[in-house]
Order: C-alpha cells, then structure tokens, then sequence
C-alpha cells in the first residue's frame, strides 16, 4: 500500500501497520452463529476489508461472507440460513492474497462428501514452495491466499485421521499462524504454530467452548478467559469435550511484539499481560530514556494514547487530547487535487486550537511507518502556532520489512529504513525524535526473559523462522 498521493481514505491509520486478521470459533452453543457475530464486531480492529461466518448443521457446513466491516455484511435475516451449534468467523485485512470476495473467510472446501472451513491469522512463510508442489501433484487452487494452503495439505492427509491429519499438516507449514478450524460434523479446532507469533485464547460461555483472537472478544460474549494457546498446540473441541494435542514445540517463542505495541484492543489479555498496562509501561520507560521539558503530553488518537498516559505519569507534564478524532465518519475517496487531499485529512482528527497555540507540546505515537501522514499532521499544528513539537515513539524504529502476517514487506515501504533518526526528524518537521529502545520495549513488558520470548524482526532484522526466497507481495499474486 503505497503511501504517494493518498489521503486518509480510509482513516488516520492508513500510514499505519495493519495485521491480517481476527478469528473467533464457538462448539455447542444453540446460537453459535450470533455469538460469533458479536465475537467479530470484538475483533473488527483487526481486519476491516472483509467478514464471514461459518456454521456446522446437519452434517453440513453453511457459510455467509462479504466484503466490509461485520455491520455492513450481516443483516439479521443472514441468521436464518446460519443456524447451528458450532461456528466459526473471520475478519480479514489482506497481506497475502489480494482484498476480492473470493479470498473472504472462513474458507469452506468439500472434499470426499465431507465439508471443512477454516480461518486463518498469519502468514505461511513457504506458502510459495508448498502451493508449487501442490500444483504439481494436480491440485486447483481457487483463491490467491495462503490459507488454502492449509486446506490441500489436510485433505491430502485425511486416510490418516483427523488428529494425524492435522498433526502432519502443521509439520510441513512454515511461519505465524493461527487457524481455527470447522468440520462438517461440527468440531472445532484450534491451532497455534509453534513459534506463537500469533494470539489465540480459549474461553468458556454457558458450558461451550469459545476460541478467540483476543479475550476482550471473550468479555464481550460474557465467557470466561482460560487461557492462551500454547506454542506448538493443536485443540480439538467436539462432543467428547476438549483435547489437546502438542505437536513441535520450537526452542524459542517468537510472540509478536507489535501486538502490544499497536494491534491488539488495549482491554485484552494477550500472552498473559493486559496490554493496556503494557502500552502505558512502554510510555513511563520512553519517559525515562528520553525526557524533555513541555507544557503538554498528547497522542494523535487513538494512536499513541495509553503510552502517552504513562510518559504523562512518569514525566509530571499533563496530557491533553489535543487532537479530536471524528468517529462518525465513513470511507473517503481519493480527490484529484491536493486542496480537496488536504480537505480529507483536516476530516478525520481537528486540534483543540484554544489549549496547543503558542505551547510546547510532546507527541507520543506507537509507530512511524511510511511518514506522511505524521509529516502532515505536524506541519498543521505548525501552521495553528504551536511554538515546539518534539515527538516519542513508543517502540524502536521500523527498518526490516515482516513476513509474518503485518503489511509491510519490503524496506522501501519503512522509512526508518534509509533514514536515520535525526533525518527522520528534520524530513517529519520536528523539534526532537526519540524511539524507545529495544531493551527498553522488551523490558517494559514484564514478562520474564523478553529477548527469547519475542519476535523484533521488524526492529533488528533477526527473523526467527526462515522464510522463502521468492517471498513477496507477489510470490502467491498477493
């Protein structure tokens, strides 16, 4: 997603990074289908381009999908056709396979008078290597994601049984992914590569158990929070109850540390740790590391907002929302004139003039991606008279692009990349840039040994799993 010529068509978050997608799977609910509708709307922060819900009935599975957010796609009469005890869905933002209905989720294939679906979060770094073998051995792929990858494989397995089945499929994928999975006779499967890059929880509502991206999914629906996914975990929850199956457990977690940093919902539990506490622990040690003398603290909503809480706290300079998000507008498009570009920037945040004029103000942001829109906002607060603008981020500086389901992929879409932080600053129009450090952000985190329990290959280049050569936007016409 190129940033040349944009304007915030969508929202203020199109410069920043979007991660694939939200799932939630619910057994032996009498309204399976409208508890995984609620579920998604929990979730819809994690994927806007599409919706879907699948449903189990009758030895059958039923699904219902479209491009859009959750309210757009469903209607209540979609109910109808989505009953049954088991279901499962999926909000989609693309970074493999291109933003067509075709490639919506849940994906349901029939195979040998059996029907499967499935709903995928993360990306499969041998998806090239595996979709060309496949090919070879005669299979049709009908979408462009790598999710089907998954599916081929299974069914290729399937003389084996389910179990061994799912166990042999998750041996040959390489990468994040988080599946959750719907046989036609209803069972609901959870799995969790076995890196642990991305988030899965198990809950609990009313005696049936519910799988979920974040647990706030999970509040929403009234369940009550288990626990997380193991690395490595394969859960099978079908009439007999729940069992769970370890498969290759890798020496190292890799969790994804952007989803403290910016993806996950601020009122969820992810990997053990609330992570509205965490975005505001990053805040007091960005403080610590880089303080300065300001009247007020302030974030661009929703941006930056809990981290500049904790810089607030830990830095004595009050916090202020100088910058009011408009949350009742819809989708913009793109104008021909850099007049009518401005136009559709000025709609989405307005500044609260009466408190930034004349001031020195610190602005906390998650993440700088590709800049303009960051560049933009700072040369308005110039021209509304503010005195200084310094700026903190509250994670270190993106420089390696990420195979492992967020939508940057190569370095020339990371600006950090090329340019060093003082030239960062001068190109954003700033008094002062700092980042927080990686042993800063690590460390702020609580969780005990940070360097081997999380992936920061965007930050420091070390990837974790090794990844095809061919792997690109375009390696499965992305």
């Amino acid at each position: 997603m190129s940033d040349s010529n944009t304007l915030e068509d969508e929202s203020y978050f199109d410069d920043k990074p979007h991660e694939s997608c939200g799932l939630f799977g619910i057994f032996g609910h009498p309204e399976a289908s409208k508890i995984t509708y609620f579920g998604l709307y929990a979730l819809q922060h994690r994927g806007q381009e599409s919706a879907g819900v699948a449903v189990s009935r009758d030895n059958k599975i039923y699904d219902y999908k479209g491009m859009g957010l959750v309210s757009d796609v469903f209607d209540m009469h979609h109910f109808e056709h989505l009953k049954g005890h088991s279901a499962i869905g999926h909000v989609r933002y693309s970074t493999t396979g291109s933003s067509i209905i075709s490639n919506a989720q849940p994906f349901v294939i029939y195979h040998k008078k059996k029907s499967f679906a499935v709903a995928h979060n993360g990306n499969l770094v041998n998806a090239f290597a595996l979709k060309n073998e496949l090919e070879e051995s005669g299979s049709i792929f009908q979408t462009t994601m790598d999710s089907e990858i998954f599916l081929h494989l299974f069914v290729k397995n399937l003389n084996h049984g389910l179990e061994q089945a799912l166990v042999e499929t998750v041996s040959r994928l390489k990468g994040a992914f988080s599946f959750i999975f719907l046989t036609n006779e209803g069972d609901v499967i959870g799995i969790k590569d076995p890196n642990g890059f991305r988030p899965l929880c198990l809950g609990k509502v009313n005696g049936s158990y519910v799988l979920s991206s974040e647990s706030c999914a999970l509040d929403l629906v009234e369940a009550e929070f288990i626990r997380e996914l193991e690395p490595g975990e394969i859960v099978i929850i079908n009439k007999d109850g729940l069992k769970s199956i370890k498969t290759t457990i890798s020496t190292c977690k890799s969790l994804c540390i952007f989803e403290f940093i910016y993806f996950a919902r601020p009122d969820s539990t992810i990997f053990n740790k609330n992570v509205y506490q965490i975005r505001k622990a990053h805040g007091r040690r960005l403080a610590k590391e880089y303080p300065t003398k300001a009247d007020l603290v302030m974030p661009f909503p929703d941006s930056g907002t809990y981290a500049a809480l904790g810089f607030s706290e830990e830095s004595g300079i009050p916090f202020e929302m100088g910058m009011i998000r408009n949350h009742y507008i819809g989708r913009t498009f793109i104008q021909p004139t850099q007049s009518m570009r401005d136009f559709g920037v000025r709609i989405k945040l307005n500044p609260v003039k009466e408190i930034l004029k004349g001031k020195d103000i610190v602005i906390i942001e998650d993440s700088i991606i590709r800049g303009t829109t960051v560049k933009t906002r700072v040369k308005a607060l110039r021209e509304l008279g503010v005195n200084k603008v310094h700026m903190r981020v509250s994670g270190p500086p993106h420089r390696f692009p990420c195979h492992y389901g967020i939508d940057f992929s190569t370095r020339g879409e990371l600006i950090a990349a090329s340019k060093s932080v003082s030239e960062l600053k001068d190109i954003l129009g700033l008094d002062s840039l700092y980042y927080l450090s990686i042993d800063g952000l690590l460390e702020s985190t609580g969780i005990e040994n940070p360097e081997n329990n999380f992936c920061k290959a965007c930050f420091d280049g070390c990837y974790p799993v090794e990844f095809d050569e061919y792997l690109s936007k375009d390696c499965l016409e992305k």
